[in-house]
């Protein structure tokens, strides 16, 4: 059974930083689409960044590119996001997500497995 549970949450101050971990078990973890989605209250779920386990190719929300950093530890079968230069808008509950990746496939979308959540708050 895949299993994804996130850590590292919590409150810091707009510009502080932040690394979320996402620990994965259940599958090997080579060739899935992983990713970083949040949501805020009222709001709908947003992509936030993912990445191709199997290859080098990531992708980010243009809201966060530049700051927030998506990589991964095979070893550890772990997922990371690294969040610098916080703002009060990425306040959210942050969930990791997991699918097998298709061939042809963006990694942004249709993810069937995911985490409990994080909650993220930045305050200005």
């Amino acid at each position: 059974q895949v299993q994804l549970v996130e850590s590292g949450g919590g409150s810091v101050q707009a510009g502080g930083s932040l690394r979320l971990s996402c620990v994965v078990s259940g599958y090997t973890y080579t060739n899935w689409c992983m990713g970083w989605f949040r949501q805020a209250p009222g709001k709908e779920r947003e992509v936030v960044a993912s990445i191709y386990t199997g290859g080098s190719f990531t992708y980010y929300a243009d809201s966060v590119k530049g700051r927030f950093t998506i990589s991964q530890d095979n070893a550890q079968n772990t997922l990371y996001l690294e969040m610098n230069s916080l703002k009060s808008e990425d306040t959210a509950m942050y969930y990791c997500a997991a699918d097998p990746y298709s061939s042809g496939g963006t990694c942004r979308s249709d993810f069937g497995y995911w985490g409990q959540g994080t909650q993220v708050t930045v305050s200005s």
